[in-house]
């Protein structure tokens, strides 16, 4: 399929040579004299490019411009004119247009530009599906009270740019609300950087976040951009703040408080500006208290603060974590996706989930894989998810009568009943 090419010009000489050169090279052309005529063809055909002249009578090319904007804002737009000036190519620019060609034409300039402009669309829709795919992975799903509550938190904190404190269990899926928080945010466009502050070594902390430059220790052979100046204009993650230990928190504070800083070995200061957002699986409160903590960087990160819920909290959202677990898996590994039975969610929902999503998230994929067939059922959960599995084993070998067993015949006994209910 060729791209479509709409000309609009008053001169009839310059509709003719420019569409039958063009045709020449490949691309579908289609002409118009006017704007007016121009709108209502964009409308009926959706070009991919327009070469639309300045100097018309009626609509200009100016006006023209704008609607073709307003309207149709993926549509690239080429301004010609033979009277142009610089207000007015500039005007283009800020209205939308992405080339500016004076006239007599240059048709090798033309062609150049008019390719360039369809590789930046090109590179413009890449770039939206990419996007679209970075949201619907680190989207947020369910439909519980507690997940609707935390959408609308997100919503209403993403746009603002403002410090964040996401607080929650470990496997709730913290990184994920931060991820979804900047892809909705006015940072969106810039990097996200994650720095796990739990896994780095004490004495690597100020390295990782700071950067250094070749020979400032033994072992900087090369230079080194530390996190803080790759998320710059980002958003950077300081996920599990609460395991950094006291020396490193303070190291952060001066940084979110100066917002400058030097790579190690080096006398070039770098200014900062980042979004923060950290997450912690500890009441931070608690942890001021016991000494482990600094209120100071505490009231800097905690401007908002997110409580995302364990799963326990939330277990009708199960059915469709799962669903979206089961798709994921089958488009990582190229397979057809694989159907789950209600007795097996059933199972997932008598669960406490300690883990929490990653926990079911990693319990999902082990069954995909253990499961023969097309559909997962209850046969192939594994205990503890699973608890029937042993209830032939225990009742044999226990005493139901037994005082010294009454906590695991109690156990058996609502085993027993549950198997009735599901059944």
């Amino acid at each position: 399929m060729f791209p479509s090419i709409l000309i609009v010009d008053d001169e009839p000489s310059i509709l003719n040579s420019l569409s039958g050169i063009l045709s020449d090279e490949g691309f579908d052309v289609i002409t118009s004299s006017n704007g007016y005529d121009a709108l209502k063809i964009i409308e009926a055909e959706s070009p991919d490019l327009v070469l639309l002249d300045i100097w018309m009578p009626g609509m200009d090319g100016i006006e023209t411009l704008k609607e073709i904007k307003k309207n149709n804002p993926n549509i690239q737009v080429i301004m010609i004119t033979g009277h142009g000036t610089i207000e007015t190519a500039v005007l283009s620019t800020k209205l939308g247009a992405y080339d500016f060609i004076e006239k007599p034409l240059s048709i090798d300039k033309v062609i150049v530009s008019i390719n360039n402009a369809l590789n930046f669309r090109r590179l413009e829709e890449e770039n939206k599906y990419l996007k679209k795919k970075s949201f619907d992975k680190y989207s947020i799903n369910g439909r519980s009270q507690a997940i609707c509550e935390l959408k609308k938190q997100v919503e209403l904190v993403a746009p603002k740019d403002t410090g964040i404190l996401i607080k929650g269990e470990n496997g709730t899926g913290k990184e994920l609300v931060a991820r979804t928080i900047h892809n909705f945010g006015p940072r969106a466009d810039y990097a996200f950087i994650d720095v796990p502050c739990a896994a780095i070594p004490e004495e690597l902390v100020e390295s990782e976040l700071l950067g250094h430059e070749k020979g400032a220790f033994p072992g900087a052979t090369n230079r080194k951009r530390g996190k803080f100046e790759l998320a710059n204009n980002g958003t950077i993650f300081l996920d599990e703040i609460g395991d950094m230990s006291l020396k490193n928190q303070g190291k952060i504070l001066r940084l979110l408080q100066e917002k400058k800083f030097q790579r190690i070995g080096g006398n070039r200061i770098l200014n900062i500006n980042v979004r923060v957002i950290a997450s912690t699986n500890k009441d931070i409160e608690k942890e001021i208290e016991k000494g482990n903590f600094r209120e100071d960087l505490f009231y800097r990160l905690n401007v908002f603060p997110i409580e995302v819920p364990p799963l326990r909290s939330r277990l009708d959202d199960i059915p469709i974590l799962v669903d979206s677990f089961l798709n994921e898996f089958a488009r990582l590994s190229h397979s057809k996706k694989k159907a789950i039975t209600k007795e097996a969610l059933d199972l997932f929902m008598c669960y406490m989930w300690p883990g929490n999503v990653r926990e079911l998230k990693n319990l999902v994929e082990r069954l995909v894989i253990m499961a023969q067939g097309e559909t997962i059922d209850a046969s192939v959960i594994p205990f503890p998810y699973n608890p029937y599995l042993t209830e032939e084993k225990e009742a044999v070998e226990m005493d139901l009568f037994s005082l010294d067993y009454l906590k695991e015949a109690k156990k058996i006994f609502e085993n027993k009943i549950k198997k009735k209910l599901f059944s």
